[in-house]
């Protein structure tokens, strides 16, 4: 039996984020070869509505209003419940994201239904998928399946492989006229305090530092390392805490969740809090002066250093490969 599955999109600066990409993959092998339906909320997204049928969406329904210009959860949970009456899915697939993670509760609580979130993998396809999540701040994975019911899953950012993405792909996009109003909450002004950039959540490489990093200016060869590979910076709560840097930068149990190809740890000591903030990520390599540093028992390479030595070095080999 095939399902129809119904992905939210999600776009930032008029693009749609990389996790929208890997929601559509979750929601082909979630739906046995039934329909993906693609749905994008905003004031202006439906030159958007392609992409997703290009990385594999089957159709999309756009929901369009001034009062979603920016995300609330009152105005996209109006948005997105109009377009689940509509098409009655037997499944739902959210990105495990900021937005996800506040509208997917919402939703299903309004629906009455069970929620799997932050799905790291899918074993198995259509009425078959196991889904896999970490558990206690990422110490060991539990499987769960859905046996009835709507099954309504997020999906970790970098975890799941986008699928290919095929320009001639062709499909319908429609759109429902939904009145967005009774918003208890309406935002006026967004004002960014993140570095500009790389998206730190969808970042392949992620160079974070703690308080071995000092100062502010301790973060500058970070993100001079960062910049060369491409990549995002991030940071530790104590860091954070010690205003070396904004905590929109902080990965942890209280900060974002990331799982990048490469993760370069400076200065950081490995708390159990960060800790669950990167563990899943691909390659850790692991920068401290300190040897014992529990760090360490996770890196795949570790280097015992002052990280102010060792990363001008790094710096300066990687600009020599690539010249």
């Amino acid at each position: 039996m095939s399902n129809k599955v119904i992905v939210l999109g999600e776009a930032r600066e008029g693009a749609l984020r990389n996790v929208t990409f890997e929601a559509i993959a979750a929601a082909k092998q979630v739906s046995g070869g039934g329909e993906v339906i693609g749905v994008l909320a905003g004031d202006a997204v439906k030159d958007l509505a392609q992409e997703m049928i290009h990385y594999g969406a089957d159709r999309v329904v756009t929901v369009e209003h001034p009062n979603l210009k920016h995300y609330t959860s009152d105005g996209f949970g109006q948005a997105f419940t109009a377009v689940y009456e509509q098409e009655k899915p037997d499944a739902i697939v959210f990105g495990h994201t900021a937005l996800g993670k506040d509208l997917s509760p919402k939703i299903a609580s309004k629906l009455a239904s069970g929620l799997i979130s932050d799905v790291t993998a899918i074993e198995g396809e259509g009425e078959d998928a196991v889904f896999v999540r970490p558990i206690y701040s990422g110490k060991a994975f539990e499987k769960v399946r859905n046996k009835e019911g709507l099954l309504f899953v997020t999906i970790r950012p970098n975890n799941i492989s986008a699928l290919e993405h095929d320009a001639g792909r062709t499909g319908a996009v429609s759109s429902v006229a939904v009145d967005i109003s009774n918003l208890r909450s309406i935002i006026k002004e967004v004002v960014r305090k993140s570095t500009e950039g790389v998206d730190l959540s969808e970042a392949k490489v992620v160079v974070a530092g703690g308080r071995g990093v000092k100062s502010a200016d301790g973060f500058k060869p970070l993100e001079e390392l960062a910049n060369l590979l491409g990549g995002a910076v991030g940071a530790s709560r104590g860091a954070c805490d010690a205003d070396y840097c904004d905590y929109s930068l902080q990965i942890g149990q209280t900060g974002k969740v990331v799982t990048p190809d490469l993760y370069i740890a400076a200065g950081i000591s490995g708390a159990i809090q960060h800790v669950a903030g990167m563990s899943n990520s691909k390659v850790i390599v692991a920068i401290n002066k300190d040897p014992e540093a529990t760090i360490f028992k996770i890196a795949d390479y570790g280097i015992v250093g002052d990280l102010f030595d060792v990363i001008p070095l790094m710096i300066e080999e990687i600009k020599k490969i690539k010249s």
